[in-house]
């Protein structure tokens, strides 16, 4: 309870307010209870979770069977000999595992970091400068997102091949470093910043390069995290094109060269299930480390809609 006094020449007046006591069970403004349709959209993601999970636990436990328990078709967790890492020593023993895997981080990283200086200055371009044909081109980029990748193999074996560059890892990056969808997630974003900040730092004799480098591209980090982990993530998981352009052994990357080693040793499961394991566990670990930026961007920059 509250009291406040108005005082005046004739009378002295109280007047008395009731204001809502807080609890607790209050909910902050702007804060929507926990009600049924949040409980059921909380179980309907938990299943959707757990039917991915499966899946990959199942891999897993294969994984750690011998191949007689994985080929018998026991759907036991477990199989009859108990768990074993026969499956990974065969995997890694072959010379070339450690080769493919440093080739898989390069040209991954190599990818990343081309296709985010390309994307964040074209969507820089698109966001803020004005110049002919400027809309019909942003069209034809957004309209390129919709053409199925496999659609463009064919042309870009001949366009390396006419670059001489078959069977060398740049030809596995160049074709990989043109990324629409990027283009068109960070200029939503780059739209969102406001110009004021730019017209600041041009006042101080800023050029636009630099206000790209100094202004832009530091409020851009939740965007530019997420979006060099997608593509990392893309580029690691990459099969079809480096299987069409590598052809030297040494040269492969990670999901390629273990292909390779089972299909000569003929289906073994246990090792394919290794090889999925040992190929996602990267990826994995890099999720774990910038899962925070990916939530972030994913809620700030246009992923999930603004």
């Amino acid at each position: 309870m509250s009291t406040a006094t108005a005082t005046s020449p004739t009378t002295t007046e109280t007047i008395t307010t009731a204001q809502p006591r807080q609890t607790r069970h209050s909910h902050l403004p702007g804060q929507k209870p926990f009600g049924p349709l949040r409980i059921t959209a909380f179980v309907v993601l938990l299943l959707l979770a757990i039917g991915w999970l499966l899946p990959f636990l199942w891999a897993v436990a294969t994984a750690f069977k011998t191949e007689t328990d994985a080929a018998s078709g026991d759907p036991g967790w477990i199989g009859a000999a108990g768990p074993t890492v026969e499956a990974f020593t065969a995997i890694l023993s072959q010379g070339n595992v450690y080769i493919w895997a440093l080739n898989s981080l390069w040209t991954s990283v190599a990818i990343t970091v081309i296709t985010l200086a390309i994307s964040a200055m074209a969507a820089y371009a698109f966001s803020r400068l004005d110049f002919t044909g400027r809309k019909w081109l942003f069209v034809v980029i957004i309209a390129s997102i919709v053409v199925p990748p496999q659609v463009l193999i064919i042309p870009l074996f001949y366009e390396m091949l006419a670059f001489n560059m078959i069977d060398t890892h740049w030809g596995l990056i160049l074709p990989q470093v043109v990324a629409p969808a990027m283009v068109f997630i960070l200029k939503r974003f780059f739209d969102a910043i406001p110009i004021e900040l730019e017209d600041a730092a041009r006042v101080d004799g800023a050029g636009r390069l630099r206000i790209f480098w100094s202004v832009v591209l530091p409020l851009s980090r939740p965007i530019m995290a997420s979006v060099g982990i997608f593509v990392f993530i893309a580029a690691w998981n990459n099969f079809l094109w480096p299987f069409l352009v590598i052809n030297d052994t040494t040269l492969m990357t990670l999901p390629v060269g273990l292909q390779t080693v089972i299909s000569a040793y003929g289906v073994q499961y246990a090792q394919v299930m290794a090889q999925a394991v040992l190929a996602a566990l990267p990826l994995i670990v890099v999720f774990l480390i910038f899962q925070k930026q990916i939530v972030k961007g994913v809620a700030t920059s246009g992923f999930g809609g603004q």
